[in-house]
C-alpha cells in the first residue's frame, strides 16, 4: 500500500488527491490530506467572493473526494515553521509527500506610504470577509468616503464589488457576522479601479466585469479618454483580439458612453482607471490620504512609459490587488525570485536532482496563474510524476498509522467528523439569526465547534 500525504486542500491538493485516486497503476493508496486550518477547501472557502454561489459550489466536487474512503482529511496540522512538522519528519511518515500549499503572500507595491494605516493588501481584506481566522472578526471599519483599488484582475473588481454592494444583498451568503455589520455601516461612496496599462491589458474576465455595471444603486464610471489611450482599443476592429479582450472592451465602450451620473443617479460610483501607476500613498493625519498616480501612456512596444504627469486620488481607504506571491515553507528548497519551489514535472529538486518523495503541484510548483481549472492539469503532471517513482517510493518506510505519530507528538488533528461538525455548527448559527449558514470567523470558534462544544 502507497501511503502518501498531500499538504493543502484547495483546489489543487483535492485535484492531486483524485489524480492519485484515478491512477489504476496504483490499486492500493491511501491518502492524508493535511491542512494548517481545521476547515478544508482553501481559497473555495476563504478567497471567492460570498456572492459568487457558482464558484463556491465548487466544494461539493471537492467534497466527494475527500469523503472518498482512501482518503483522510486532516486538519489543523501545521506543516513547516517554528511550531510545525519540519517537513524532514513528515517524509518519515508516507512514502511520499505532495506540497500544494498555494501562494499566501500578497505582492507589494514598493512605494512610500505602503504601510499606512489604512492601506492594506486586497488579500487581507478578502480574508476578513470571508470569515479566515487569522484575520480578527473586527479587523476592518469602513470608514473611508473613498477607496482606491490598485489593480486591474478579478481580485480588484471582486473587492471593488463588495465594497459597492449593499449589505442587504450579502446577507443570504455566508459572510460572517461582523463583516456584514461593518459593510451595512460602510460611508465608502466611490471607489476606483486603477491599473498601470491600458485595458486591453487588463486581467479580468468579462463575467466580473459585467457584474460591476449589476449592482444596484452603483454606477460605474469610465473616462472615454483613457480608453482612447489603448492602441488595441482605437483599433480594435482591425487587430485580432483575443475574445475576452473584445468582450471587455465592448462592456467598457458602452459605460464611457453614458458620461458622469447626476448626482441622484446612484449612491455609489464605481471609477475604472488605466494609465496610472502608482507612486506613493499620500498621508493627513498620521493615515492614508490618498494616492499619487504617475500617468503613463503606451510605449509603442506593448508596455506604458511614465509622461511626466501625475494625479492624486483622494483615498481614506486603499486596498493593493498586484498578485499573489509564494511563501517558504523551511526545509523545502525555494526560489525566491519566483516564489516558488525548484522541481521537474512536480518533483522536487535540491540542488538540482529530484529528491526522492518530494513533489509539488498548484500555485507553489508554477507561480499564481491560471483559474481554478488550471490546477487539474497541473496535479495530474505532478501524479503522473509520482506514479512513475511509485516502485521506488514504495521501498521507503513509512507509517502504519502516522496520524498515532501526529497525536503522540502533541498535535490534535481535525478529521472529517470534526469538519462536519464544523458545518452543523455554523448551521445553527445562522438559523439562530435568521439566515443560512454563517461562518465562523475564529480559531477558538473552530476548534470548539469541531470538538462538538456549544456556543
Amino acid at each position: 500500500m502507497l501511503r502518501v500525504a498531500v499538504v493543502g486542500s484547495g483546489p489543487s491538493g483535492v485535484y492531486t488527491a483524485q489524480a492519485l485516486l484515478n491512477r489504476s497503476l496504483v490499486p492500493e493508496v491511501r491518502v492524508h490530506v493535511l491542512d494548517r486550518l481545521p476547515t478544508p477547501y482553501g481559497l473555495v472557502r476563504y478567497g471567492v467572493a460570498p456572492d459568487h454561489e457558482k464558484i463556491k459550489s465548487l466544494q461539493n466536487s471537492l467534497r466527494a473526494v475527500l469523503e472518498d474512503e482512501r482518503v483522510t482529511f486532516v486538519g489543523h496540522v501545521q506543516i513547516g515553521g517554528a511550531d510545525g512538522v519540519p517537513p524532514a519528519r513528515l517524509a518519515e511518515l508516507y512514502h511520499a509527500v505532495v506540497y500544494c500549499v498555494g501562494a499566501a503572500a500578497d505582492r507589494p507595491l514598493a512605494v512610500p506610504g505602503e504601510d499606512l494605516p489604512g492601506s492594506w493588501s486586497a488579500t487581507r481584506f478578502v480574508s476578513w470577509y470571508s470569515a479566515h481566522p487569522d484575520i480578527a472578526p473586527d479587523g476592518f471599519t469602513l470608514e473611508a468616503r473613498s477607496a482606491v483599488v490598485i489593480g486591474v484582475g478579478n481580485v480588484a473588481v471582486d473587492v471593488a464589488r463588495i465594497l459597492a454592494r449593499g449589505a442587504d444583498e450579502l446577507r443570504a451568503t455566508d459572510v460572517p457576522r461582523a463583516a456584514l455589520g461593518a459593510l451595512a455601516g460602510s460611508r465608502v461612496r466611490e471607489v476606483h479601479i486603477a491599473g498601470r496599462r491600458g485595458p486591453s491589458q487588463a486581467r479580468f474576465t468579462t463575467k466580473e466585469l459585467r457584474e460591476l455595471g449589476a449592482l444596484p444603486g452603483a454606477r460605474v464610471v469610465v473616462d472615454p479618454a483613457e480608453l482612447a489611450m489603448d492602441p488595441a482599443y482605437a483599433a480594435q476592429e482591425g487587430l485580432p483580439l483575443p475574445a475576452v479582450v473584445r468582450r471587455n472592451l465592448d462592456v467598457l465602450r458602452g459605460w464611457s458612453a453614458r458620461g458622469e451620473p447626476a448626482a441622484a443617479d446612484a449612491a455609489r460610483r464605481i471609477r475604472l482607471r488605466f494609465f496610472l501607476r502608482p507612486v506613493e500613498l499620500l498621508e493627513r493625519g498620521g493615515r492614508v490620504a490618498g494616492v499619487r498616480f504617475a500617468r503613463t501612456a503606451p510605449d509603442g512596444a506593448g508596455g506604458v512609459q511614465d509622461t511626466g504627469a501625475y494625479e492624486d486620488v483622494e483615498a481614506q481607504l486603499v486596498l493593493r490587488a498586484v498578485g499573489y506571491r509564494g511563501v517558504e515553507l523551511p526545509g523545502l528548497p525555494f526560489d525566491p525570485v519566483r516564489g516558488t519551489v525548484p522541481h521537474a514535472a512536480g518533483r522536487v529538486l535540491r540542488d538540482g536532482v529530484p529528491s526522492p518523495g518530494e513533489y509539488v503541484a498548484g500555485w507553489i510548483k508554477r507561480g499564481p496563474t491560471g483559474v481554478i481549472g488550471s490546477n487539474r492539469s497541473c496535479a495530474k503532471e505532478t501524479v503522473a510524476s509520482l506514479i512513475e517513482d511509485a516502485p521506488l517510493l514504495a521501498r521507503r518506510p513509512a507509517a502504519e498509522d502516522p496520524l498515532a505519530v501526529l497525536r503522540a507528538w502533541g498535535l490534535r488533528p481535525v478529521e472529517w467528523d470534526g469538519w462536519l461538525s464544523i458545518e452543523r455548527a455554523e448551521a445553527a448559527l445562522g438559523r439562530s439569526l435568521g439566515r443560512g449558514p454563517v461562518k465562523i470567523p475564529d480559531w477558538q470558534g473552530l476548534l470548539a465547534a469541531a470538538r462538538g462544544e456549544e456556543g
